[in-house]
């Protein structure tokens, strides 16, 4: 056998958490660098936000250095994990250590099915305060069953030695030492690399946002059984809490398109005839005073908002019921608001 055959049968092999931002695209260049065979894995969710126009960094990362992605998506046991955090929420809904420690759960079963040495991450040390800083780091691990197995190679040298290390498996020497929020090294080690697409440091969970936070929050609030398209509605229009009801009312053509195609059969909508109107579904028990409340709101976002009678049109299937109502007044609207 040559050589060459012996140095590929012998190469390492390393699981990437690869989220498509630059950290943890620096880290895999790093590793890459040192010879290792590296697998990438990417975990998405409904609350995930990708970058421009949609795009997907993780994959386009994965295919400029040439390297597989596996991409897993949190699903319907992730929402248990938001519901009831055993470590609780960051500033919104974000749970942001029982997210880690979920994701390194998943990472370790995948790890362990494609023979991967050791698990790496982009995370840098005190760059998130919630779940980045070192006791925080050795906590997820700790509950992840990794102990000593996660290498965060931009931030090595100001961390304990990991297995990987102390194996060999990777040179601690040619990992990094960075630490803060300043992205200023990592901008620079882009542009050393010749990397220079990648998303801005905003924030990718839709969690964190105040907005986005309160509607979880309310809808956990009113619903024991939570799915993943009542999450998908979520990222629609503006939310309103009539009692037991939820009413969303769409901001423009799309989001009305969206809303005739999550809508249940059970849900009422409502549209105002011969004027810009917003699409509106009401969840929950029909009501009197909720449909009459639902037909307001929806008068008050269309292009009718000024007159002092808007007939609003209604039904499940068809709109084949009518209604006339007054356009409410933002004091009104703001009693009822979520979001």
């Amino acid at each position: 056998m040559s050589t060459n055959q012996n140095s590929e049968i012998l190469k390492t092999k390393a699981l990437a958490l690869l989220s498509g931002g630059l950290d943890s695209t620096l880290a895999v260049k790093l590793i890459l660098d040192q010879g290792i065979d590296v697998i990438a894995l990417n975990f998405t969710s409904p609350f995930c936000l990708c970058g421009p126009k949609g795009k997907c960094y993780a994959s386009e990362v994965a295919e400029n250095f040439e390297i597989p992605l596996k991409i897993i998506n949190k699903g319907q046991e992730y929402l248990d994990v938001i519901r009831n955090p055993k470590f609780g929420y960051g500033s919104g809904m974000n749970p942001c250590i029982d997210c880690r420690i979920f994701i390194l759960k998943k990472a370790k079963e995948y790890a362990k099915e494609i023979g991967a040495k050791f698990i790496f991450t982009g995370e840098v040390l005190n760059e998130r305060p919630m779940s980045q800083h070192k006791s925080a780091l050795a906590l997820i691990e700790k509950e992840a069953g990794l102990e000593n197995k996660i290498l965060r190679p931009l931030s090595a040298q100001l961390l304990p030695e990991t297995e990987a290390e102390k194996n060999g498996w990777v040179d601690r020497n040619k990992l990094l030492s960075i630490k803060g929020r300043s992205r200023k090294p990592q901008i620079a080690l882009a542009k050393e690399y010749g990397i220079d697409d990648y998303p801005c440091p905003s924030g990718g969970c839709l969690l964190t946002y105040k907005g986005s936070a309160n509607k979880v929050k309310d809808l956990f609030e009113h619903k024991d059984s939570v799915t993943l398209k009542d999450i998908h509605f979520l990222k629609v229009g503006r939310h309103f809490r009539f009692g037991k009801n939820k009413i969303i009312v769409g901001k423009n053509e799309a989001e009305n398109e969206t809303l005739l195609r999550l809508n249940n059969k059970t849900d009422y909508v409502f549209e105002v005839p011969n004027f810009g109107s917003p699409i509106t579904v009401l969840q929950g028990n029909e009501t009197k005073e909720a449909i009459n409340f639902a037909a307001k709101l929806t008068a008050t976002y269309s292009d009718a908002k000024d007159e002092n009678e808007v007939l609003v049109k209604y039904g499940r299937t068809s709109l084949s019921k009518e209604i006339i109502v007054a356009p409410l007044n933002k004091q009104e609207l703001d009693k009822f608001r979520v979001c």
